[in-house]
């Protein structure tokens, strides 16, 4: 059995590692689950369309993607969407009606992670 490596991606050690740590010192174990989710290999982490995203959010709230956001579907709501990494177009579609942050910049305006919906 081949010895686990673990990301090769610096970006995103940083990240989990930033995560860890929040949660610990905050004692939230929401960043705790989206840095196991980012921990897994590309090919199982999250991929989400935007349909998806419209259909289980409200409005005013904030969704995160561990993983990657597709352009396939409609935004309606204005909501905020957080992932590690946006297709184009996708970050095109949710900033004409919502926004298109990352994760880290999620963490700086909401490290308490109230009203934070994981999708995917």
């Amino acid at each position: 059995m081949a010895k686990r490596t673990g990301t090769a991606n610096l970006h995103l050690a940083d990240l989990i590692k930033e995560l860890r740590d929040l949660s610990k010192q905050q004692n939230i174990n929401i960043w705790e689950r989206i840095a196991e989710d980012l921990e897994k290999p590309s090919r199982k982490r999250r991929s989400v369309n935007i349909y998806k995203i419209d259909k289980y959010t409200r409005d005013d709230e904030t969704a995160i993607v561990p993983g990657k956001v597709l352009s396939i579907g409609i935004l309606k709501k204005k909501i905020k969407v957080a992932a590690f990494q946006f297709s184009e177009e996708a970050r095109e579609k949710i900033n004409s009606v919502g926004k298109a942050i990352t994760i880290k910049e999620l963490i700086k305006e909401n490290p308490k992670g109230n009203k934070v919906r994981i999708i995917g």
